[in-house]
């Protein structure tokens, strides 16, 4: 069991409390005249806190507390995964942002109605909300575990959903009033607040081993299983491993484009810049800055290596816990519960919440944005005069049905995955993985070529969710579908769905919307 917190962690966690209750008084006062200031900021905001907002967004409790893992059970080449982001954030930069602006959308689904008709726009919207949902919940979901184990000393039913609520309205809380404008602020806190905290136990750990630069070095090197832990590149052909280069220059890269230039999520933050040459400025400082902060989360994991299963250089053998009443729990989990002084526990707690509300604020106003502009307004326009203010309110509502939807999806994984054999934690966490592969292929569609019909957008967005949701393990097990699926990296699982759709929507052929492209 946990220790129970003392006065100084609680002090923190009160100091937090303070500081968002404070943030969301202070947006309270800044009232948005129509949706576009809502949920685009007046297209005013600074650069370098929208790159900030892009990386808060991009991070997630999933990050705080699987990169040290990462670094404890493998070894760096997840940070070489950068190199498809940066690839990625270039091409969206160059190719994608312009396109947005141009037209000056406020979600990127609304090119799809230019292009095509408002149905094609709405089906990737709805999409995209199935998906955010999943995904955005589950996220929530392992954020009230880590919470319930540090706050309440338990994983109980009861603990996790009160955990899951109370991120949920802090989130809400900084969310509502604001829109947008509160979001990036917040996110810019919310960063520096996980990023210090990552920062402190990092240093904690290097000062609790007695040795020195090079010892922890050539310990990290050479394990004495053969592993080279601070191995950066793998230039193998391994088909099944997701951070191999062959696989960060394709399924990574695509990943990456999907996330930056077509997931409403990070998307929406880019578009809220003065032009579109600011705009794929944001995008890059963020794909910058998201190297060393990613690095930090490892280097934790190597050091929590050094501390548990080095006792020749510690000195004393310390016993790592593997499990948490039950529950199987990340290394880093078990030194924040056992290892961590006071107050620090409290910190930490601050920054596993910190990541969490930056990724669930963001999901709130940016799904309440698809809600609002892409379903809600047509529908309103299409009936007659309404005023901007309105539809304000409706996303303030929309906001508050989105809240509660991620929170019952926190309250469904915890049952789901008490009571069911059904992997839906792993489904969860990769849903995007699935919508991407549609959107993608339509998307290629419609930059890169003048084909495509509303039919073909229509099927190459099913299709893609249904190619990358047959190769999935457990899918291809209940089919007896080859087994060599199975062992493939979910980076070609993305490819290959995202050829095929790009492949069906490729084969409709508008020749109204041919006509109009070549006049």
């Amino acid at each position: 069991m946990a220790e129970s917190f003392e006065f100084l962690d609680w002090l923190v966690i009160v100091a937090y409390a303070a500081l968002l209750f404070g943030m969301g008084w202070m947006f309270s006062r800044r009232k948005a005249e129509n949706s576009r200031d809502y949920f685009l900021g007046k297209t005013a905001m600074p650069y370098w806190v929208v790159a900030i907002s892009v990386l808060a967004t991009s991070q997630s409790a999933a990050t705080f507390l699987g990169g040290p893992d990462q670094g404890y059970r493998n070894d760096f080449t997840y940070l070489s995964t950068n190199i498809g982001t940066l690839i990625a954030a270039l091409i969206v930069a160059r190719i994608f942002i312009p396109k947005f602006y141009e037209h000056r959308v406020t979600t990127v689904y609304e090119l799809l109605s230019i292009r095509f008709n408002p149905a094609t726009m709405r089906a990737a919207g709805g999409m995209y909300l199935v998906g955010r949902v999943f995904a955005s919940g589950s996220r929530l979901f392992l954020a009230a575990i880590a919470v319930s184990m540090i706050l309440f000393s338990n994983i109980e039913a009861s603990s996790i959903i009160i955990a899951a609520f109370l991120m949920m309205a802090l989130s809400f809380l900084i969310t509502f009033l604001g829109g947008i404008n509160s979001v990036i602020w917040s996110d810019l806190i919310q960063f520096l607040i996980y990023t210090i905290a990552a920062l402190c136990v990092l240093y904690i750990l290097w000062v609790s081993i007695p040795a020195d630069t090079t010892q922890i070095s050539d310990a990290l090197r050479q394990t004495p299983n053969g592993q080279n832990k601070l191995k950066l590149f793998d230039f193998s052909l391994d088909f099944s491993a997701p951070f191999a280069m062959i696989s960060v220059i394709t399924g990574l890269t695509l990943l990456g484009i999907g996330s930056f230039g077509l997931d409403q999520d990070m998307t929406q933050r880019v578009l809220t810049c003065k032009n579109a040459k600011e705009g794929a400025r944001a995008l890059l400082i963020s794909a910058v800055v998201a190297v060393p902060v990613i690095w930090i989360f490892i280097s934790i994991g190597s050091l929590l290596y050094i501390f548990y299963d080095r006792p020749d250089l510690m000195g004393v053998g310390n016993a790592a816990r593997t499990e948490f009443a039950g529950e199987r729990i990340t290394i880093f989990m078990h030194y924040i519960l056992s290892e961590l002084p006071a107050g620090m526990r409290g910190l930490i707690t601050v920054g596993v919440m910190a990541a969490a509300i930056s990724t669930i604020n963001s999901g709130l106003n940016s799904m309440s944005s698809v809600i609002v502009e892409d379903f809600y307004r047509p529908w309103r326009e299409a009936t007659g005069q309404v005023s901007d203010k309105q539809f304000v309110r409706a996303g303030q509502i929309s906001m508050g049905l989105v809240g509660l939807a991620l929170f019952l999806m926190a309250v469904l994984c915890f049952y789901w995955q008490r009571y069911s054999d059904t992997p839906l934690l792993d489904f969860a966490l990769s849903v995007m993985v699935f919508s991407y592969s549609g959107l993608l292929g339509v998307y290629f569609t419609v930059v890169f070529t003048h084909r495509g019909s509303p039919t073909s957008v229509m099927l190459a967005l099913a299709i893609g969710f249904v190619v990358t949701l047959l190769q999935q393990a457990y899918i291809v097990d209940v089919l007896g579908l080859p087994e060599s699926w199975k062992s493939l990296a979910f980076s070609w699982k993305l490819c290959i769905g995202t050829a095929v759709a790009f492949l069906v929507c490729l084969a409709g052929n508008d020749n109204q919307l041919t006509r109009r492209a070549t006049e």
